[in-house]
């Protein structure tokens, strides 16, 4: 796998945090990592991320989670709605 040029990605990450209306706290995800971190809190769930992405990095290597940050999904828009689905 091909080394990924450190300085060509931005300083920091974009943490999407997901509430649960259901059972309350967060869930944290760095999108296209597949690590997540969970959480009473948002502090919390980052906290937990944080550990989850020592880990996924521990397990399968800094260059493959720089490559997927540098090849961002796809995000595709479709002409449906969850009221679609649901009919």
């Amino acid at each position: 796998m091909a080394s990924i040029k450190k300085s060509a990605l931005p300083k920091g990450l974009s943490v999407e945090l997901i509430p649960d209306p259901e059972l309350g706290g967060f869930t944290a995800h760095v999108p296209n990592i597949p690590a997540y971190g969970e959480g009473e809190t948002e502090q919390e769930a980052v906290a937990d991320l944080k550990e989850a992405l020592e880990g996924y990095i521990e397990a399968f290597g800094l260059d493959d989670a720089l490559l997927r940050l540098s090849n961002p999904s796809k995000i595709l828009f479709v002409n449906w709605t969850l009221e679609d689905l649901h009919a």
